[in-house]
């Protein structure tokens, strides 16, 4: 009875090295999101300042399209961006925008003026309203949706060449198929 004594914190605490030791084998990139294979959820976004036509759940069916959510402020963004603005020159997949949390409303359309605009239309979402339907929890995230504006995968951070080619644009080419 004493030996159980005795071994049983060092059973516990193998249990929670053994947690910890398959949590650091995680990806943190694969963010898993209730809105995988479910309808977009709906939303519509006024413009951003600047532009005359808003963003809205509509926009998205009949073409397999991505969703960006992204802002001035965020710094992976800026990493992000000029590869978005290859994708949106080669006419690779529509790409439409959400401007999400500007403290200023000029400082999205800025941003874009400086830097270009690849994307087919951008909503203004300062509330959170559009990125909380989607379930966002930071920039960038892009929501991959498909013709029936179904979400067929969510990519967190930046869109690099890299993931692009090993895995993002051949489930572009997919969707088309469907």
């Amino acid at each position: 009875m004493k030996r159980l004594v005795y071994l049983l914190p060092l059973c516990i605490f193998l249990i929670i090295f053994g947690y910890f030791a398959v949590g650091l084998n995680l990806n943190p990139r694969d963010m898993p999101s209730m809105l995988i294979d479910q309808e977009v959820p709906a939303f519509d976004l006024e413009p951003i300042k600047g532009s005359t036509r808003g963003f809205s759940k509509e926009d998205l069916k009949g073409k397999v399209t991505l969703v960006n959510i992204f802002g001035s402020w965020c710094g992976a963004c800026l990493v992000e961006h000029p590869f978005l603005m290859e994708i949106r020159a080669k006419g690779l997949v529509p790409i439409y925008g959400i401007d999400w949390r500007e403290k200023n409303p000029d400082d999205g359309p800025r941003w874009l003026a400086r830097r270009g605009d690849p994307y087919t239309l951008v909503g203004d979402d300062p509330k959170s309203k559009a990125a909380i339907a989607f379930g966002v929890t930071g920039a960038p995230e892009t929501f991959f949706v498909d013709k029936r504006g179904f979400i067929r995968y969510k990519h967190v951070g930046p869109i690099t060449q890299k993931n692009w080619q090993s895995s993002l644009w051949p489930l572009v080419q997919e969707l088309r198929k469907q």
